[in-house]
């Protein structure tokens, strides 16, 4: 089973991101390179998730005017 990507972690320098193992910063035993991968977040910022192709916005609530019918003559 995939594991869930956190979008927000509390920590993301303690682990490197490059697979789906999440060593540890200090213990990488996937091989993945001599140094950790980071999370999109130190990369990108707040708003990383807009830099993606699969971006959907959350929906907003709409403050919607309800106009009663004209009353039948």
């Amino acid at each position: 089973m995939k594991k869930i990507f956190p979008i927000h972690p509390a920590n993301p320098e303690r682990i490197c991101w490059g697979c789906d193992k999440y060593c540890s910063a200090n213990d990488m035993m996937c091989g993945n390179g001599s140094d950790r991968t980071q999370h999109p977040f130190e990369l990108f910022g707040e708003n990383w998730r807009e830099w993606g192709s699969d971006y959907t916005p959350e929906p907003v609530a709409e403050d919607r005017c309800v106009v009663a019918p004209a009353p039948r003559k």
